[in-house]
């Protein structure tokens, strides 16, 4: 098997500024300069290594950086080439069941030269083509090019917890982790005029549009193959969610979430780096220590944030599980100095803008300074076994429906946020009930701020994809489909992702396993949900491991109190502050997650670029 033809040699414990792809095809550009200029602007998401590869006959170029987690030797190093010399790869992830599949494919007689989860992708591409994306368990973006076909294979998992953003036209093709590598490929990249009316309604930047015009997230589950000579493309889903009623029996569902999740965790946990548990004090978190330990982990590393004001620290009941199993924990105290510090920091690992993701920032900051390189998370759970409040609305939401659009029009009179997103509802259909749940501005008030007509705001924020029939859906399966699709893979996993390369760490999601996901979607929403007690499923299938301390209390959620760190200090941050907007604020009129998304879009551009 041959490597690529550039290595870093620089050493490990060099900082830059966990893995990262990027590549295009131009017959005219400088491809090598270019690939270059892409990768090293994601130095942060792959400070081991880094490598290059370059065919000048089609004018294509693919570069890679690398977070070592498995395989530390140079065995792993991207992108890889086959050893005919005829197919190529660069790939971001982790693939949980690659001995299996490694096992499998030395029966067929395939050869190994190293112990990485990338030559087993490059050998399941030579031996079964496209489909075998079908068989990889695991978060991935994977390019490949394939010489003999002459074509460009772009590949994300079925849950989009790996970013891969394209651009195409008739004489380009490019694409990159991160949306800052496109900009450093052309610094003048036109900006999309419509991403600040989704930050203000939504609070972040619903897939596949980006802020950069043409610049889309590559839909999740799909690949993209690409012509390298006539730089045509088409796109095709390997994988849907499908929502079914197959397991009707509680105890039945009970026994196969636990058989699954504990076969998710225990993938989750392979490395041959250092890799802990963010314990939160929640269900989530504390379930995954938990089974961790069952499962026969017994050097587990546990970390933790805590505050100064108890209301928002949760340190009582992480310090349960933390004793519960005897885990190397650390707490690392949070506080409105270091948030402030931070600050600067925060904005520029912010790829996309979002009003979200700062916790996700510190927690893998921690986790740096804990010496870890991954960190498990209970992401994922409260969307497949309705954890939020959103799932309990269900009699609230049907009469609501019954109300004239005119009529919940009129909440944009009222000076409450609660009652102005009543507005949302107006729209009659699935677009409107999710942004009653998760909205941040009404459409009238977005048109206000950016001085826009409302009709387009309205006709921006519904061009999403969601399915013609969801309308028919049992409420809990609309409900789980709308915060896993929109939420979830918008703004939770993008977030996640964004932060957690900044100090390449990588964020692994147990709950977002293949067979798991699968299994719950085929769980009759009848015993999957519960409106009295959230994730209730979830909580009887581990109702002998987990603490009744732990479940049976209020969801209070990983919250900063950022709200009164930042009070008063808004023109320290940011260059445009709208005084009336900080007045409405200062009078209770205006919520804190709202006043932050105005912020975030009023100052995005300027908070990148100091």
């Amino acid at each position: 098997m041959r490597r690529s033809h550039e290595k870093n040699k620089s050493p490990i414990h060099k900082i830059y500024a966990v893995c990262r792809i990027a590549g295009l095809i131009n017959k005219t550009a400088d491809i090598r300069a270019s690939a270059i200029r892409m990768r090293d602007s994601m130095a942060h998401g792959g400070p081991d290594d880094a490598g290059i590869y370059c065919d000048p006959s089609v004018g294509f170029a693919l570069a890679h950086r690398r977070l070592s987690i498995i395989d530390l030797t140079n065995g792993g190093h991207q992108p890889m080439i086959n050893d005919g010399g005829n197919v190529i790869i660069a790939y971001n992830g982790e693939v949980y069941n690659y001995r299996e599949l490694k096992q499998i494919l030395t029966q067929k007689g395939k050869k190994f030269h190293s112990s990485s989860d990338t030559e087993v992708i490059l050998k399941a591409y030579e031996q079964w083509g496209a489909d075998c994306f079908t068989m990889l368990k695991g978060m991935f973006a994977i390019a490949i090019y394939d010489k003999e076909k002459q074509q460009l294979i772009l590949a994300r998992d079925p849950n989009g917890i790996k970013p891969l953003y394209y651009y195409a036209d008739s004489n380009t093709v490019c694409f990159a982790s991160e949306v800052k590598a496109f900009k450093k490929l052309k610094p003048d990249w036109q900006e999309f005029e419509n991403w600040k009316a989704y930050i203000l309604v939504y609070g972040y930047l619903p897939e596949p549009y980006t802020t950069l015009t043409g610049v889309y997230m590559l839909p999740k589950g799909s690949y993209m193959c690409v012509d390298v000579h006539t730089i045509s493309y088409s796109i095709t889903n390997y994988n849907t969610d499908v929502y079914a009623s197959n397991i009707t029996d509680e105890q039945t569902a009970i026994e196969e979430v636990r058989n699954k999740l504990n076969i998710a965790v225990d993938r989750h946990l392979i490395s041959d780096a250092p890799i802990g548990l963010f314990l939160s004090g929640g269900i989530d978190s504390s379930l995954l220590t938990l089974i961790a330990k069952q499962t026969g982990h017994t050097d587990l590393h546990t970390l933790s944030i805590v505050f100064d004001d108890k209301h928002f620290s949760e340190q009582t009941y992480q310090d349960i599980i933390a004793e519960k199993t005897k885990s190397n924990h650390r707490r690392f105290n949070l506080d409105a100095q270091i948030f402030t510090n931070e600050l600067p920091d925060i904005f520029r690992a912010m790829d996309q803008p979002t009003t979200d993701g700062i916790n996700t920032y510190f927690i893998c900051k921690y986790a740096k300074t804990y010496g870890l390189k991954a960190v498990l998370s209970g992401l994922g759970a409260d969307e497949l076994f309705g954890g939020y409040a959103s799932f309990g609305r269900e009699k609230m939401i049907n009469k609501l429906k019954k109300i004239p659009a005119i009529a919940l029009r009129a909440g944009n009179l009222s000076i409450k946020d609660k009652y102005r997103k009543l507005s949302f509802l107006s729209a009659k259909n699935q677009v409107g009930e999710y942004l009653f749940h998760r909205g941040y501005f009404s459409t009238k008030e977005a048109a206000r701020i950016l001085g826009a007509y409302e009709k387009n705001i309205i006709e921006t924020i519904e061009s999403i994809n969601i399915p013609a029939d969801i309308g028919g859906w049992d409420y809990g399966n609309k409900v789980s489909y709308l915060e896993k699709n929109i939420y979830m893979q918008s703004q939770l996993l993008k977030d996640t992702d964004m932060m957690s390369m900044w100090h390449s760490i990588e964020v692994r999601v147990p709950f977002l396993d293949t067979d798991l996901v699968s299994l719950v979607n085929s769980i009759a929403p009848a015993i999957k949900f519960s409106e009295n007690t959230p994730k209730h499923l979830l909580v009887k299938a581990y109702a002998d491991l987990l603490p009744r301390e732990i479940w049976d209390r209020k969801k209070q959620g990983f919250v900063f109190p950022f709200q009164h760190w930042m009070k008063g200090n808004e023109n320290m941050y940011f260059k445009v502050v709208d005084k009336k907007m900080t007045q409405s604020y200062n009078a209770g009129n205006l919520s804190w997650s709202r006043y932050w998304a105005y912020l975030i879009t009023a100052n995005y551009q300027y908070l990148q670029a100091s």
